[in-house]
């Protein structure tokens, strides 16, 4: 599953997901909303794009790294802190290649996916700027 959403993430429900035969390791990342003065976090998507970019990420650790299994979902809207942000199930039959696929996964993410957050602050909000080149929002 490769998605952009406002819904919460039923993380249990990947991992049993991700449970394939040959499989000897799974990895998760959940990035959460972490309490660094904020409030809530808004989060945006140019999805056209942002979708079709998770999918060749997908594909491209799938390959390199052998992956039985991959999953992300990134969500969008108003988070509160704690709320889970991106949450990424990677299955694997080897723990090296699980823990590398996943790294890619979320690094490249990091670089080239439209994606942007707002935090909101008790003084306002402010774009936090990203890693990637796509400039809307930053």
């Amino acid at each position: 599953m490769i998605a952009i959403q406002t819904a919460d993430v039923d993380i249990g429900k990947m991992i049993d997901g991700a449970k394939r035969h040959g499989a000897g390791a799974i990895v998760v990342f959940d990035g959460i909303v972490r309490d660094d003065d904020i409030r809530e976090m808004e989060l945006e998507a140019y999805e056209e794009v942002a979708v079709p970019e998770l999918e060749k990420i997908a594909a491209h650790a799938t390959k390199t790294w052998h992956l039985l299994s991959v999953d992300i979902v990134h969500r969008i809207g108003r988070l509160s802190i704690g709320e889970n942000i991106l949450v990424i199930v990677v299955s694997a039959g080897h723990r090296e290649d699980a823990y590398d696929g996943s790294r890619y996964i979320i690094d490249t993410i990091k670089k080239s996916v439209p994606i942007w957050k707002k935090e909101l602050t008790k003084d306002g909000g402010r774009w936090v700027p990203g890693e990637h080149q796509h400039g809307c929002g930053q």
